[in-house]
């Protein structure tokens, strides 16, 4: 069965667009050097803002270093309320400085090495985006507490930050990180009640690797010819509950960062 994913953005595009009648949110995103596929997804993200009454606009950019001036320049500007950077970035970029340019009351990804850190202690209002998206379908469709769940991957804006929220005393879940190294996979993850595979390989995840009825969260984004897939072998939706790909994790996530932008503008700069 798959999780109807749209349904749940669409009610978080429903408090955006109500927060969006009393003010006027503004979103910058900004890339150096962008690839056909990243242009096409911040045209994407452009005209989801304009269906919710954000203002958006993109700076395609010729070197970080111009990249850097324009983090300084847009967390100063008052207008701005969300700074959103399209990544990968260029080879040899130093990633954490780049973050740490971005306001973190305007960091709408959760990347700023400040908002990392306050995830740690349970604050989520800037938690990465597509942890905090994942949470959000995990939340409204099974009770976390006391629930086996194993993340396959341990990148900085998935894996590890979205082990903390789901170890959080109010979810209490109990979380193993597996990753390229982890042996023995197929048997971490047959005993999980939710598995999450975030790990960039297309069909990656089979279904003799899960469990019957287990909950499969479904975070690739693979290209594969025309067709846009994602980790998860599409067969495992037979015997799991399993988000689609596209129109799952990813329209969430979007969701989300639109309503971080509105509800920052409408709190005065704040979240």
């Amino acid at each position: 069965m798959f999780i109807d994913c749209k349904s749940i953005a669409k009610s978080i595009d429903e408090e955006t667009i109500a927060l969006t009648r009393l003010t006027k949110p503004k979103l910058v995103s900004l890339a150096v050097n962008p690839d056909e596929g990243t242009i096409s997804y911040l045209k994407s993200q452009q005209k989801k803002a304009k269906s919710l009454n954000v203002e958006h606009e993109i700076f395609v950019l010729d070197s970080v270093e111009i990249l850097s001036e324009k983090l300084l320049e847009f967390s100063k500007d008052e207008t701005v309320h969300g700074i959103f950077v399209a990544h990968p970035l260029p080879k040899g970029a130093d990633e954490l400085q780049v973050a740490s340019l971005i306001d973190p009351e305007k960091d709408v990804e959760g990347r700023n090495p400040v908002n990392l850190g306050r995830l740690m202690y349970g604050e989520e209002s800037f938690a990465p985006c597509t942890a905090a998206a994942i949470v959000e379908i995990l939340t409204r469709t099974t009770q976390l507490m006391g629930k086996n769940v194993v993340i396959v991957g341990r990148s900085n804006t998935v894996g590890l930050p979205l082990s903390v929220m789901l170890l959080r005393r109010d979810r209490s879940a109990t979380v193993t990180v597996c990753h390229t190294k982890t042996q023995n996979l197929e048997e971490k993850t047959l005993q999980a009640d939710i598995v999450v595979v975030a790990v960039g390989r297309a069909g990656f995840l089979k279904p003799e690797m899960v469990r019957e009825n287990a909950l499969v969260i479904d975070v690739g984004i693979n290209v594969v010819g025309d067709r846009v897939v994602g980790d998860v072998d599409p067969e495992v939706e037979k015997k799991c509950s399993l988000t689609p790909v596209p129109g799952g994790v990813g329209v969430v996530t979007t969701a989300i960062l639109m309503n971080r932008v509105a509800r920052i503008a409408s709190r005065g700069g704040k979240v």
